[in-house]
């Protein structure tokens, strides 16, 4: 039986944003993020293994859609993201990012 679980946080894409293997821009904007982790088993600690992640994208007229991505390719887009707004010679700008709810 393999135990998961998920985990959900608020990520701030400055600029509009590629994910790798999404096949379209993410837009600007504050985004509701949950990932699925799953529980490796057989080890002396517990670790968890990021397996999906989910972007809820506000639509228009209060609608919403959810697309499914790679947890490292959407870190990989922040990291980008945050790099490009970051301030020459600083260290990038604060980027909120948060756990929502109960860990």
């Amino acid at each position: 039986m393999t135990l998961t679980r998920t985990t959900r946080r608020l990520v701030t894409l400055n600029a509009a944003a590629v994910v790798d293997g999404l096949g379209e821009l993410l837009p600007a904007g504050v985004h509701e993020v949950e990932t699925d982790e799953e529980l490796l088993q057989g080890l002396s600690f517990t670790a968890y293994r990021r397996v999906r992640s989910y972007i809820r994208l506000a639509g228009e007229a209060g609608e919403s859609r959810v697309l499914v991505m790679n947890p490292a390719a959407l870190d990989a887009a922040l990291d980008r993201d945050l790099a490009m707004t970051a301030a020459p010679g600083g260290e990038g700008r604060f980027r909120p990012h948060g756990l929502i709810g109960p860990e």
